[in-house]
């Protein structure tokens, strides 16, 4: 995965960038092993927040989370949750779309087409 970092008046600490990889590779692992997604981190600072903003793009898909906190940590934890959970329900979904069976009338109905 390809990982861009970006820092509005905040400075990327080794510790961030640690963080945010790890947080990363799980997603990368759920949305594809083939290293084809691609990521970009926006860590900001506005007076008293932390921001931070993740926003992974995948071939047919875009998920972005935006967090803010007291802490930066805390913030770019929240957002990679989100980014993770927006990976699972998208897995989820694919699959459950894949794998549904067809109905009855659906086939009954190309059977009685093909055979007429």
């Amino acid at each position: 995965m390809i990982i861009e970092y970006t820092g509005r008046q905040f400075v990327i600490t080794e510790k961030y960038r640690a963080q945010a990889e790890a947080g990363l590779q799980a997603i990368e692992m759920i949305v594809n092993g083939s290293g084809a997604a691609t990521a970009k981190v926006v860590l900001l600072v506005d007076k008293y927040r932390k921001v931070a903003e993740v926003t992974v793009t995948h071939p047919g898909q875009s998920m972005v989370a935006r967090c803010a906190a007291a802490e930066m940590a805390t913030a770019l934890r929240d957002a990679l949750a989100k980014i993770e959970q927006q990976a699972v329900r998208q897995k989820q979904k694919t699959t459950t779309t894949k794998r549904h069976p067809r109905s009855a009338s659906r086939g009954a109905v190309i059977e009685a087409v093909a055979s007429a």
